[in-house]
């Protein structure tokens, strides 16, 4: 042996080592950074890990780790109105020298001069009016074309970046590691399921099949020789409220341990998650930080919201039933991913 090769071992110690080092750095590095340390991040944590320990009483087997999560306000902002509805206004404006009676007639009237409040007022009839003009009278892959295309442009008012670019960070890390740990992760959302599945994987990476929404009628059709499913202009299913859990056991068939949702119209998906065995988790995202995001609804000590309503009846029944309320202003270190290039 020359006597180089003791000295290169002896220089190269240190790099083994370092590397040893790195490599169990990255075993432990932390799966939810933009967490601040506290309760929720720990109950997320010691959720995982229980659901995975096999040795625990609380274990999961990998067919049964469902974890559900609403989509606005949950996964991305809601404000100032739901993404889908932005889409439905500048499809009105895109539409809308086709139709010149929409300047004298509501909601459109109120849609093409950008008054909210003056839409607000034709209510829930009226939102559906603009759903049935711009969303329906297609094929579903008319409209998932129209859909994509829109969101390539499509630019949130306060934030001017893409909706697709205002996912919340801390959600996005609670996704992968449900996954990295054997969860499958569904969307369960009042928004239009067709809508949604444009973007949902490009997004949070899940698969169309995965999302569960609200729907418009659809037939089955041919049309010029070629079979198409046509959109029509009424409501097929309105996966809200005590339509979430209906939604749930029909198109997964399994309760799930865990789920996320934000506001009034996730209670009772996270009732039906809680009657299940075990320890399942529930949690509320609460929109408490109008500095980085949005402040809205009796909870945050504000006035109520349109979008996202999260009543103080709401939090009282999730405090009394022990359900984890996340606070974006104190759990959450970022709120949305760094901005892209």
């Amino acid at each position: 042996m020359s006597i180089a090769s003791p000295i290169r071992a002896a220089l190269m110690a240190p790099a083994f080592a370092l590397a040893l080092f790195v490599s169990a750095s990255a075993d432990q590095a932390d799966p939810l950074p933009s967490w601040n340390a506290g309760e929720n991040k720990q109950a997320i944590l010691d959720f995982v890990t229980s659901s995975t320990d096999k040795t625990n009483s609380d274990y999961i087997e990998p067919a049964d780790r469902i974890v559900v999560f609403d989509n606005d306000g949950t996964l991305w902002t809601e404000h100032p109105m739901y993404t889908q509805l932005a889409f439905a206004l500048d499809r009105v404006k895109a539409l809308a020298p086709e139709h010149p009676e929409w300047s004298t007639t509501e909601p459109f009237q109120s849609a093409l001069a950008g008054d909210m409040q003056g839409l607000a007022k034709t209510g829930e009839k009226g939102v559906l009016q603009l759903i049935a003009a711009t969303h329906t009278g297609m094929s579903t892959a008319d409209f998932e074309a129209i859909v994509a295309e829109w969101f390539k442009t499509a630019e949130h008012p306060r934030f001017k970046r893409p909706y697709t670019e205002l996912a919340y960070q801390p959600m996005l890390e609670v996704l992968d590691y449900m996954r990295d740990n054997g969860f499958k992760t569904y969307i369960v959302s009042g928004g239009g399921v067709e809508f949604m599945r444009v973007v949902t994987e490009e997004v949070y990476g899940i698969p169309s099949e995965q999302v569960i929404g609200s729907a418009v009628k659809t037939k089955y059709e041919i049309v010029n020789g070629v079979p198409q499913l046509t959109r029509e202009a009424a409501l097929g299913f309105d996966d809200d409220k005590a339509g979430k859990p209906v939604a749930i056991n029909a198109v997964i068939g399994k309760r799930p341990v865990a789920a996320f949702g934000n506001s009034d119209g996730d209670k009772q998906m996270l009732e039906w998650t809680a009657a299940g065995k075990g320890a399942p988790l529930m949690m509320f995202v609460h929109h408490d930080d109008a500095t980085r995001e949005y402040a809205y609804g009796p909870a945050a000590g504000l006035p109520g919201s349109p979008f996202g309503t999260f009543s103080q009846a709401t939090m009282d029944e999730a405090e009394k039933s022990g359900w984890h309320i996340i606070s974006m202003k104190d759990d959450w270190s970022e709120i949305f991913p760094p901005e892209q290039k």
